[in-house]
């Protein structure tokens, strides 16, 4: 397993990622870190007979998730990846997008061992995290560096498949785009994110700013992210 890849020679929106590599029709599909549900709702707006459980710690995000009344195939709940409320062998896939490095790391393998408990034998996990690289991360890493988290999550999931717990059935990097029609956005759902708290002083807030507009063109500022995902099968 790589923790990183170069070059990366995909470029696409996830989506097309989880549709090639997941049987998302007829399955119980559980996302764990769901945010405001861009994901959710892309995934039960498409496709046949999808049944999704969705969760989530962000109480911000929770509240405004309960407010939707148009994915009837969907349920929402406040709660995190280490202390998943379903039963056992309950999921036919667990999707963790870019969450499990915001998971605590003295919870990542309690996570993990979660995942394993509530997927069916021959589940699928399919965990996406961002690779530490690129002009994005150069600009998040001014006032977040993920560095250590990132690296501790690729541990947790390795470590799962060293042990046997799951097998590796691919891996994938690709970079996703990342659009901004202005700084104000970016400092609206990155650096003031309900789901975390930065605290920037007056300079580095401007040397942040300063970073960010560098990008900015007549049609906002656009940014390939790297990710990877892993693709897991609980051993049967």
């Amino acid at each position: 397993m790589k923790l990183k890849a170069d070059p990366i020679e995909i470029n696409c929106p996830e989506s097309v990622i989880y549709n090639r590599l997941l049987p998302l029709d007829n399955k119980h599909i559980v996302e764990l870190g769901c945010g405001y549900g861009q994901k959710t709702r892309d995934i039960a707006t498409s496709g046949v007979n999808r049944k999704i459980t969705a969760l989530e710690v962000d109480r911000t995000a929770h509240e405004s998730n309960l407010r939707l009344d148009d994915l009837p195939n969907v349920r929402f709940m406040l709660a995190g990846a280490q202390a998943i409320p379903l039963d056992d062998e309950s999921a036919d896939i667990v999707v963790m997008f870019k969450s499990l490095h915001h998971v605590p790391v003295e919870l990542m393998e309690p996570s993990i061992r979660e995942i394993w408990r509530v997927l069916k034998p021959g589940g699928l996990a399919y965990i996406s995290e961002p690779v530490f690289a690129g002009e994005f991360n150069e600009i998040l890493s001014l006032f977040n560096d993920e560095q250590a988290v990132r690296a501790a999550a690729f541990d947790a999931v390795r470590n799962a498949v060293e042990k046997g717990m799951f097998a590796l059935v691919e891996q994938v990097f690709f970079n996703t785009p990342r659009r901004f029609d202005s700084f104000a956005e970016f400092e609206d759902s990155i650096i003031n994110a309900s789901h975390s708290q930065h605290s920037l002083d007056e300079r580095l807030f401007r040397q942040v700013k300063s970073a960010f507009e560098k990008h900015l063109g007549d049609n906002g500022a656009m940014f390939w992210t790297p990710v990877r995902v892993d693709l897991l099968k609980k051993q049967e």
